[in-house]
């Protein structure tokens, strides 16, 4: 009789320790809160790490978000991740948020970044601006009046994303260049305005540099960045640099509130190994941009199209 209860006692104990493991390692069933930018790779990567949560039981939401602010956001826990931290562009919105205390470095894409200023191949095909894409090309009267638009005053013209993506950046190193009196910059309201920017100029000819950034759908349609003045850090004004510089080779990292290894440690574990590659990221851009579909529709087919990349990552 001993031997019959010291057995039950043990299987009994056995039962709740791994009950208790299991509770520990489940999930919330609160939703995770993903944000959603203003760029497509951002969004459709959004619904496909919205897709892989799901297929482990997971509850997903989207918030739009600003993509400065959204570092403050996630660690405030308003948000729980971030998958596109592009290094130029955030890199020091997410520092600050960082270094306050609340939000976690959860490792880089294998993916590097560039985001600059740039141009079609077929600018220098139509020879518009000789010497590029060194910069001090763009030192040429005769270059400069090639990329005047209706709004740029009779200067060549600067097409920036979104001012919230870089606040003064371009202007501020337009200046301290010298380039001034030749050139300024315009920003544009959307990622999508530089796209058709990048149509209409070809359709009438005229030369165009924009904004614009790899990985992205454009990377195998013949775009060239210009190559200023190497980046360093402390190179830019907001670091007490003269602005001169180009931008890094930067990092794309992932960011977590510190609380979501807690509450969906499951969830953690998988996008802690999630790790995309410039094709990848490419490609779910141009589903959009040349393929136009709708991102929720970009993403299902990209998971169902490279199911042995991301299943590997849930394992």
């Amino acid at each position: 009789m001993f031997s019959i209860k010291k057995t039950i006692g043990v299987m009994l104990a056995g039962t709740m320790l791994a009950f208790s493991a299991s509770s520990i390692n489940a999930d919330s069933k609160r939703p995770i809160i993903i944000p959603v930018h203003n760029w497509s790779s951002q969004v459709v990567m959004a619904y496909v790490i919205g897709g892989i949560f799901e297929s482990i039981g997971d509850r997903v939401a989207y918030s739009p978000s600003d993509s400065n602010a959204v570092y403050e956001s996630i660690r405030i826990g308003d948000v729980d991740i971030s998958h596109e931290v592009w290094q130029s562009a955030f890199g020091k919105s997410f520092d600050t948020a960082r270094d306050k205390g609340g939000l976690l470095d959860w490792g880089d894409h294998e993916a590097r970044t560039l985001e600059d200023m740039g141009f079609p191949n077929w600018i220098m095909d139509k020879g518009l601006c000789p010497g590029l894409p060194n910069w001090e090309a763009l030192k040429s009267p005769a270059c400069a009046k090639n990329f005047a638009t209706p709004d740029s005053g009779g200067k060549g013209r600067w097409l920036e994303g979104p001012q919230s993506w870089h606040q003064d950046l371009m202007p501020q190193r337009l200046e301290a260049l010298g380039l001034g009196d030749l050139w300024t910059v315009k920003f544009a309201g959307s990622a999508d305005a530089l796209w058709a920017e990048l149509k209409a100029a070809k359709k009438e000819g005229r030369g165009t540099i924009i904004f614009n950034w790899t990985p992205n759908f454009t990377d195998g349609a013949g775009f060239t960045f210009i190559k200023f003045p190497p980046y360093y850090d402390g190179c830019r004004p907001v670091d007490g640099g003269d602005g001169k510089c180009g931008s890094p080779d930067g990092y794309l990292k992932k960011a977590v509130n510190e609380n979501f290894p807690k509450t969906h440690p499951q969830a953690a574990a998988i996008f802690k190994k999630m790790s995309f590659t410039t094709g990848h990221i490419g490609a779910m851009a141009d589903l959009v941009d040349t393929d136009k579909m709708a991102h929720a529709d970009a993403a299902k087919k990209w998971l169902a199209d490279n199911k042995n990349v991301w299943e590997a990552w849930t394992k």
